[in-house]
Parts: C-alpha cells; structure tokens; sequence
C-alpha cells in the first residue's frame, strides 16, 4: 500500500517548523510533503530550502493562488522545485477567494474561464508547445530543461470546477471535501469531461485530530478551518454534500465536520481506517493536515499525532 503524504500545516515564517514536518515525512517514507498558499516565506521558497538540506522529497502545492502570480512564473517555478527536488512535483492553483481578489485588485469575471485559461498556459509551457498570451511578441516558452515531470493540479471543490479539473488537469486537489460527494460527484465528474487519454488523479487533504483526553474537538477544527466555514463557496459545497453548516456559525459548523466524518478522530488506528475509506473510493492521494492540533497546542503536539497516524497507515 502507497504511504499517505504529508500537508504543512502553517505558513511557515520560519523554517524550523518546515524541517520538523519533513524530517516525520521524510521518516514516514511519505508518498509527498504538500504546502499550501504561504504568504510567509513563500511555498516554492520553503521547497528549495529543503531540498537544499537534503529533504528532497516529492513535493505539492495545495494550492498556490492564481491572481499572486503569472502563469509563466509560475510554470517556470514549478520546474524550479522539480528540478531542486529530483522528483515529481505536482503544482496544484487556484482562483482564491472572491474576498481575497477584491483585497488586491482582481478581477476575474468568470473563476472558470480564468482557471481554464490559467491551466491551458501551464499545459503549453510545460508541455514545451508554448502559449499564445496575446502580446506582439508571439507565443511565450519556457527554455528547454531536462526536468523530473511537473503535474498541473487544481483546486476542486464544486461539480464545476470539477468539470475544468477534467478537461485541463493532471490532479484534482481537494480540501475538506466529504468522502461520498468525492465518490458520487468530483470523481464523476471529472472521469466524464477528461480526454481520452488522461483521467486527472486526486488527492484529497484530510483533516486530522487523534482524541485526547482533555482536547476539545471543536475548537481544534474550529482553528483550522474556522474562516473556510464562513466563505460561501465552502458553505455551498459542504451543504450539496449533505453537511448542514451555516456561515454565521462556525462553531456549529466545527462540530458538523466532526458528526460527518469530514475531519477524521478518534484513536490513530480509527483515524487509519477512515484514511483508507478514502483509498478504497479511489482516491489517489491522502494528505494528512494536523494543522488543528498545531494551532491550537503546538508542533510538538502536533507531531505526535501525525507521527502516530502515520504509524497506523
């Protein structure tokens, strides 16, 4: 069985965090080290800095924001880390938050149509074709390396976004997504509008909490995705799954996550077995975000848990 794969789970402003997390990783034989969005010392940053410490291990972006960079950078940047690495690197994007655009200036008329375009320019770039972005210059490219591949992934939450996941991706990423609305409605999905030739993998990030005595549930979920509940693109995806939250209140909505198994608790061998519930669905990447545990007691706590789930996997 495939070792499951390690989320970051801070934007790390310094690198002692990052080194404790992949050295549990790197011991684990974990499958890939993911980092999201940091608006700290920046993801690509945070991955050659441990690659250059001999952590050079399969790495993912879950998910780097469209509007802070270009595609051709980050086309480019992605290579980067393939290459610092040696390995696969799976460069997972996303259009952000409507709240997060409007903060700095963008404005994408249609997330959609902005993500296909986004996605087919890092297809053709990497792809070595080029990409047509408009300009008198004509078709921009990237200088031809010998590179470990780079796998184009995207953020999926919803039936639509789903749908561009199928048509341009290599990778559906996905964040606090219940497993049955995986199973009866992003992998459908996709698996209808790929070509042919290429069905896009997932890998879904799975919250996780081992229960301790003393630790409340709630406000440990509460910590990590407390904002996501109150962003209506989260409150509508997780009510068409069937997980009744409710933006004005991400408290309850905490406890929601916990009754519906969306976040994962219990002992780490409970944890496991609700791990490989994601595997047996066909899932084909889980990636273990304690992020919780860390915000709320510690990294010291935090790896404990990881470190005992990983055990159990």
């Amino acid at each position: 069985m495939t070792a499951h794969s390690v989320f970051l789970p801070l934007q790390p402003a310094d690198t002692g965090a990052a080194i404790l997390f992949a050295r549990v990783a790197r011991d684990h034989s974990a499958a890939r080290l993911w980092c999201g969005q940091s608006l700290a010392i920046e993801t690509q940053d945070i991955f050659a800095y441990l690659s250059g410490l001999g952590y050079g291990l399969p790495f993912g972006s879950g998910v780097e924001l469209m509007p802070l960079r270009h595609p051709y950078l980050a086309a480019a940047a992605a290579r980067s880390t393939a290459l610092l690495s040696g390995h696969d690197f799976i460069a997972g994007v996303g259009p952000a938050a409507t709240v997060f655009r409007d903060s700095i200036g963008v404005d994408y008329r249609s997330p959609l149509r902005a993500t296909r375009e986004y996605l087919a320019a890092m297809r053709g770039l990497l792809d070595g074709h080029g990409y047509d972005f408009g300009g008198p210059g004509g078709p921009a490219v990237l200088a031809p390396v010998d590179a470990p591949p780079v796998r184009i992934g995207v953020g999926v939450l919803g039936s639509r976004m789903a749908a561009v996941a199928g048509e341009f991706a290599d990778v559906a990423v996905t964040w606090l997504t219940p497993l049955e609305y995986l199973k009866g409605t992003i992998m459908p999905i996709m698996a209808d509008t790929a070509p042919a030739d290429r069905t896009p993998s997932v890998s879904a990030v799975v919250h996780c909490a081992v229960a301790r005595p003393g630790r409340d549930l709630a406000k440990t979920v509460q910590a990590v995705v407390g904002a996501h509940l109150s962003l209506p693109h989260y409150v509508g995806m997780l009510n068409a799954a069937g997980v009744p939250v409710d933006a004005a209140d991400p408290a309850r909505g905490s406890q929601e996550l916990l009754d519906h198994d969306v976040v994962l608790t219990g002992t780490a061998s409970e944890i496991a077995a609700g791990l490989q519930a994601y595997r047996d669905a066909g899932v084909d990447e889980v990636a273990v975000n304690v992020g919780g545990v860390y915000l709320t007691e510690g990294p010291a706590a935090a790896l404990a848990d990881l470190e005992a789930i990983l055990d159990e996997g």
